[in-house]
């Protein structure tokens, strides 16, 4: 076999081996464009917003690889929608390239809702937006803490602190309104319960302040007044000899005492006044 290789001389097996190794070399600079798709590229089409299955079909049909690269979550975009891609649309590329994906999370991740009680209403909406969440309607009730979160409600209903609630939740607050310009007179509470006072002082939008507790109570909402702030009367007299009513505004707060033994009211100080 190795016969016709021997009986030649040696410069002429060389010069054949030179000529293979100039031949194989010619062979594989030629079809090197073929091998490596030289030149072949194609436009990578508009796949955002597409459902992740049918980009992937329009891809792959344009001989592209898919990979999703990350999933993110927005609540304005349909779930399982293609949010990004890398490279961007209309990029030329080669034949083959992978196409990364963005897509959007079918299921909402979670945060713990924050206590924004007292928080201002700028405060409380940027920190809302720190979290993914949104802020919704603003309703006001009177209350000293003008424009400061008083209640934070999802749904419609309270939502407490540190609860879990999806990104993109819409969070509602109720703000203080400030002092309310209508004057009452401050209202007799001597010898009510505490749940009493509470309801009557809610219809007239007069906050409790202060509940000081006078002696051992088990039961403080069914606790007696005994003592309140503002008084009824002031000390200033009327012209005819009276005691002038004390006024009180819508978010004012009443300060009261407490006792397990209702007390005896002093008939004598409730009498007509007139002015």
């Amino acid at each position: 076999m190795f016969k016709f290789i021997t009986e030649k001389p040696l410069w002429v097996n060389m010069l054949v081996g030179l000529g293979i190794i100039f031949v194989i070399v010619i062979v594989f600079f030629g079809s090197l464009d073929w091998l490596t798709g030289y030149g072949k590229y194609e436009k990578v089409p508009s796949i955002v917003g597409q459902n992740i299955l049918a980009a992937q079909k329009i891809l792959e049909d344009n001989g592209f690889e898919v990979a999703i690269q990350d999933s993110i979550y927005i609540d304005t975009v349909a779930k399982q929608a293609v949010i990004r891609q890398t490279p961007e649309a209309d990029a030329m590329v080669k034949q083959g390239r992978t196409i990364y994906l963005t897509v959007n999370r079918v299921v909402p991740p979670q945060v713990e809702m924050p206590n924004l009680a007292g928080f201002s209403i700028k405060s409380a909406e940027m920190y809302l937006q720190s979290l993914g969440l949104k802020l919704g309607y603003v309703t006001y009730k009177p209350d000293i803490a003008r424009n400061a979160v008083l209640e934070q409600l999802l749904n419609d209903a309270p939502v407490k602190p540190g609860a879990k609630i999806p990104i993109g939740s819409v969070i509602s607050f109720v703000l203080g309104s400030g002092v309310g310009v209508g004057e009452t007179d401050v209202p007799d509470l001597i010898g009510q319960t505490l749940n009493e006072a509470r309801t009557f002082l809610s219809t007239i939008s007069v906050n409790i302040g202060s509940v000081i507790a006078v002696g051992a109570i088990k039961d403080s909402g069914a606790a007696y007044i005994i003592k309140q702030s503002p008084d009824l009367f002031s000390e200033t007299m009327s012209p005819t000899g009276g005691k002038l009513p004390n006024k009180i505004r819508q978010g004012q707060m009443m300060d009261l005492y407490i006792s397990e033994t209702p007390p005896i009211k002093d008939t004598s100080k409730i009498t007509p006044i007139t002015q």
